[in-house]
Parts: C-alpha cells; sequence; structure tokens
C-alpha cells in the first residue's frame, strides 16, 4: 500500500504521467532508479495494482497531512508574509470541477441530467487556500470533495462542501484569526453564522439582485447621508488611480426580525483618464474603520487567487488535474485528486524550506521549464537522493547563466 500511494504521489509530483514507466526501464538496465532513491519506493506497482488498491481508501486519510504540513509553515514562521496588521490569515474558498463524463461513474458521482436524455456524471472538490494580497504563493488546505452524500435526498453543493470543510478543520484554522473569503455564494446567514460559531471572520461579496434588502437599506442610508466615504490616490509608474470607498457598519444580510447585522464597503476604481477601472462590494463580520478599510479591500480582492493560482495552475500548468488518472468504483478518483493537491503543497513547501530548490525555480525561465528539466534528468540518469537531483540542476543551471 506504501508502495501504491508513492507512486501515485510521484506522478503527479515529477507531471509525468510516465515516471514510473522509466523508472522500471531504468531498474533492468542499472539495478537502481529515482523511484526508489528519491521518493523510497520499494518495489514499482503496476498501474492497474496501484489503481486497485488506492480505490479501498477514503481520501480523508490523506487529509490530516496538509493539516500537518500548514502547521509546520505558521509555527516556522513561513506564513509570515500572508498575515495581515493583526496576524490573522486569509482563506479563500471555491469549488472547481475536476472531472465529467457520461459514460463513467462511480457511487461518489454528482448527477445532471442533460436535455439529450443522457446523464453527466461530475466531481467537484472545494478547494481552500491561504492567500494575501501581493503574496504570488497560494498555501494549499485540506480539500472538501462535493459528492453524493449517505441518505441525502438532493445533490451535494459547494456551500454544503463549505459546511463540513467548517465542521472537519474550523477548530484548527480559527486559531490563526482566519477570515474566510468567499464569492457571492457564501454571502448567506446559515453560513455566516456558522463561520462565526467556529470562530471565523468573513468577507463575501455582495451582489445587489441577490441580496435586495442589504441594499435596500443600503439606499434609505445613502438618503439620509449616514454611508461613511473615503478616498485615496495612487501612483504606479505613470499610472495614476483613484480609489473611492464607501462603506456602513451594521446593515441586515437578510430580511426578518432575526437577520443577522453585517458590515457593507465598496470600492470604484478611476483611472487618470477617469475610467471606472473596478468596481465591487462586500459584506464581512469586521467592523470598518478608515483605517482597515483597505485592507479589508485589498483581502477582498486577493479572493481571485483562488482560481488563479490553484485552479489554474492545477488544471493548465502541469498537475493535469481534469485528466482522469482512474476512476475506480470506490473512493479512486478523489484520492488521485488529492494526491494532485498534495504533490502541489509539497512543491510550495520547497521553495520555503529548500534552498537549493529554491535557487534552481528561480534560475529556470519558467515554471514549465523546471519541470522540463525534472523530467529529462529523472529519465536517463540516477541520482542518489533529492539533494543530489536538486544539487545537480543546480550546478547545471549556474554554469550555463554565469
Amino acid at each position: 500500500m506504501s508502495d501504491a500511494f508513492l507512486s501515485a504521489f510521484s506522478v503527479f509530483f515529477t507531471q509525468s504521467s510516465s515516471f514510473l514507466d522509466y523508472q522500471t526501464r531504468m531498474e533492468k538496465a542499472h539495478g537502481k532508479n529515482n523511484a526508489q532513491s528519491i521518493f523510497g519506493i520499494h518495489k514499482i506497482p503496476s498501474m492497474n495494482q496501484i489503481r486497485n488498491l488506492l480505490d479501498t481508501v477514503p481520501e480523508t486519510e490523506i487529509y490530516p497531512l496538509f493539516f500537518e504540513l500548514n502547521q509546520f509553515l505558521y509555527d516556522n514562521g513561513f506564513l509570515q508574509n500572508f498575515m495581515s496588521k493583526n496576524n490573522g490569515l486569509f482563506i479563500a474558498l471555491d469549488g472547481t470541477d475536476f472531472f465529467s463524463s457520461q459514460k463513467i461513474s462511480c457511487p461518489c458521482c454528482l448527477k445532471k441530467d442533460l436535455v439529450n436524455g443522457k446523464v453527466l456524471y461530475r466531481h467537484s472538490a472545494l478547494t481552500p487556500v491561504i492567500v494575501a494580497h501581493g503574496q504570488s504563493r497560494v498555501i494549499p488546505l485540506p480539500p472538501e470533495f462535493i459528492q453524493a452524500q449517505d441518505g441525502a435526498e438532493k445533490q451535494d453543493c459547494e456551500i454544503n462542501a463549505a459546511k463540513r470543510w467548517l465542521d472537519n478543520w474550523g477548530k484548527y484554522y480559527s486559531l490563526w484569526q482566519a477570515t474566510l473569503l468567499g464569492d457571492d455564494l457564501f454571502a448567506h446567514q446559515p453560513f455566516f453564522e456558522k463561520a462565526i460559531a467556529q470562530g471565523f471572520d468573513i468577507i463575501t461579496s455582495c451582489k445587489p439582485n441577490s441580496h435586495q434588502t442589504t441594499h435596500e437599506w443600503l439606499s434609505e442610508f445613502e438618503q439620509m447621508n449616514k454611508i461613511q466615504s473615503l478616498q485615496t490616490h495612487h501612483k504606479h509608474g505613470k499610472q495614476r488611480t483613484t480609489r473611492h470607498y464607501r462603506y456602513m457598519n451594521q446593515v441586515p444580510l437578510r430580511d426578518g426580525n432575526d437577520a443577522l447585522m453585517v458590515n457593507w464597503f465598496e470600492l470604484v476604481e478611476i483611472d487618470g483618464q477617469g475610467k471606472q477601472k473596478y468596481k465591487n462590494s462586500w459584506i464581512t463580520t469586521h467592523k470598518i474603520t478608515e483605517k482597515n478599510l483597505a485592507e479589508l479591500t485589498d483581502a477582498a480582492r486577493a479572493r481571485w487567487k483562488i482560481e488563479n493560482e490553484n485552479n489554474n495552475i492545477l488544471k493548465n500548468n502541469g498537475y493535469h488535474f481534469e485528466h482522469n488518472f482512474g476512476h475506480g468504483k470506490q473512493h479512486l478518483s478523489n484520492l488521485l485528486a488529492t494526491l494532485i493537491l498534495l504533490a502541489y503543497l509539497t512543491h510550495t513547501m520547497l521553495e520555503y524550506l529548500d534552498e537549493t530548490y529554491e535557487k534552481v525555480r528561480l534560475l529556470c525561465p519558467s515554471r514549465r521549464t523546471f519541470f522540463e528539466q525534472l523530467r529529462t534528468l529523472m529519465q536517463y540518469l540516477v541520482f542518489d537522493s533529492w539533494q543530489h537531483l536538486t544539487d545537480f540542476m543546480l550546478e547545471a543551471l549556474s554554469r550555463r547563466n554565469s
């Protein structure tokens, strides 16, 4: 079982679906291979063996490893650049599809009836990450899969998956003074109440058409001149922008006497030619002041990083998150997706913890080039260890760039 897990992980870590085939040939030719020396695989299983073994294992077995790695980064100060002024962190929530088929399915699949009478089977996941304004990296956290739930009459959804994630992990990540970031989907009272009960603050988008009560109250406050405003000017090189903020504390999230009171803020950004570049509004549990308004806005806008720096990289930058590496009859599809997320987290951690790795990445012109060279070297040469491999790459790249 250990060899099966490590073998699957090695494929995702190297971003090479042929990695194990090359290492099997290398073993026959040289009596040793990189799967063994770098990943600790004793005997390389066949792909069918890997799929059959891993199909029986729930993806939840791997989740605690994410938290252990996250906690290591937190305890050793590697998340300092992600922290707000009050030493809190921002966790973005978003769901993404990673599999769909009209022919292949398993008990975990979501189902959608198509107009042609056929059924579309899907797999989706909530993929929380730590984000921060000005940071190009994100830190993946334990996922939560959107899937058929035992005994449930309705289809599972993103918001229910987020609630389960809070039940499973809220007591741990709330200790980091974390603020949850979500789109308009999360801006409803039951989710806010659950997040608050777990010890989180929260910031979500707040669209007028889906939160009519909130915006009706804001219109009345505006007529009474009770909405606060702030204007700031910014210069980046030759580009000038003006930010127009508006904010109001204590507005109702929904209609009714039991409505939760939240705090609303808006940003309109105007360029030097007087054209509107950006406009959005949010609600939050944070009390808004002139002092924290800009930071709250930057945090809210950083939510898009879960799409660009996480989901987009997983799908379009070598991890092949949407590729069907094996669907299985029980847990395989979700388990392999979890291992892909773990491989991404591992590479992110190496950028913090492995000085040689970091230097190699900086010397490579792109992420794609790094993985191309990594795959090529391990395809033809046997290395004694991961350190041996990264030292070899660093020396070669340093000579080439000198």
